[in-house]
């Protein structure tokens, strides 16, 4: 089924603290526990083709050899030129030691064909990985808490890729909010973004809230609540963001699937959300829903008032010996969890 496109210059553009503007809604494209790489990339062609402007990348996501051969097509064919993408990466937490975050870039460079990036993140702040596909209980014994010194070492390289003219912008993912105080302190090039998780039922208005007053523009993965995330990532208390009634009543009010009230809700009150499918309706539905039918004030007020703090990408495979639990990743109390 042919959709019809979508005019990009009708997508709003945000604004950054460096003047920098970027799509309010990206193509987000992890989703290598459920889908082809070539999927995915088919999917960011599509997207492209019918008008978005902004595709979310991370060297992790294993998939970034294959939409760089999506991207080349998309040139090749004269739809857009590079300059009309904003295509964004992340550096994995095994790269994070001295001169390796400039060697995960450039590979990230290579396999997405581009001579530029217009935004690369720090995709976690610590050194902490799992082995791809791992369930929720594996651990890895070299694991360990943040360490302010180990993350500067990894900013200092940001901040050089800035300076080398192969980065654009440069941001975080999954920050807290003394973990970003002592960065702000420090940094030479400050974030111009904190990616972290956004949606209905889980708003984080305090870290939302600082991140804003420090002209950090937040960006929100899981916009919709995630369905397809992970099993590792799924427990029994989750809550299901497109069941709210809240969500729901909007939805029948302007005959739209209840995902694309997340969305809208995610744009209008001043977040990018990185939605991911790999369905054509999904994909045209999703960027349709920044362009016409605002919800109304009241429709905000009330999404704003289901706030049921339901983290659903908790990083428990992230943890490091002698933590409690997951809840120690997020320093819930304040302070950085040692």
């Amino acid at each position: 089924m042919n959709y019809t496109k979508i005019n990009p210059e009708t997508v709003p553009q945000v604004i950054l603290s460096n003047e920098s503007k970027i799509p309010v809604v990206g193509l987000g494209t992890f989703g290598s526990d459920n889908y082809s790489a070539k999927e995915i990339a088919d999917a960011v062609e599509y997207a492209i083709s019918i008008g978005y402007r902004h595709i979310d990348c991370a060297s992790v996501y294993q998939n970034e050899k294959e939409i760089g051969y999506a991207l080349k097509r998309v040139f090749e064919k004269g739809e857009v030129k590079r300059e009309d993408l904003w295509i964004t990466s992340k550096v994995w937490n095994d790269m994070h030691g001295e001169g390796e975050v400039i060697v995960s870039c450039n590979q990230s460079l290579k396999d997405l064909q581009l001579d530029y990036l217009d935004l690369y993140l720090v995709h976690w702040p610590f050194p902490n990985y799992h082995a791809p596909g791992c369930d929720g209980d594996a651990r890895n014994p070299d694991s360990k808490p943040y360490i302010h010194e180990d993350y500067m070492v990894v900013w200092r390289q940001m901040e050089q890729l800035v300076e080398m003219g192969f980065v654009r912008n440069i941001g975080t993912s999954n920050m807290t909010i003394p973990k970003m105080k002592l960065l702000l302190e420090d940094a030479k090039i400050k974030p111009v973004v904190n990616e972290m998780e956004l949606h209905p039922h889980f708003q984080q208005p305090e870290l939302f809230n600082y991140m804003v007053k420090n002209k950090v523009t937040p960006i929100g993965y899981s916009p919709i609540g995630s369905p397809k995330r992970p099993e590792r990532d799924k427990t029994p208390e989750d809550t299901v963001d497109i069941e709210d009634p809240v969500i729901v009543s909007a939805a029948e009010r302007l005959k739209v699937h209840p995902a694309v009230i997340c969305i809208k809700w995610a744009a209008q009150c001043g977040q990018i959300p990185i939605p991911f499918s790999v369905k054509p309706e999904k994909i045209f539905s999703n960027l349709q829903a920044v362009v016409k039918d605002p919800l109304t004030e009241k429709e905000m007020a009330a999404i704003n008032k289901i706030d049921k703090q339901c983290r659903l990408i908790k990083g428990q495979v992230f943890l490091w010996p002698g933590a409690d639990s997951w809840e120690d990743l997020w320093d819930i109390h304040g302070t950085i969890t040692k």
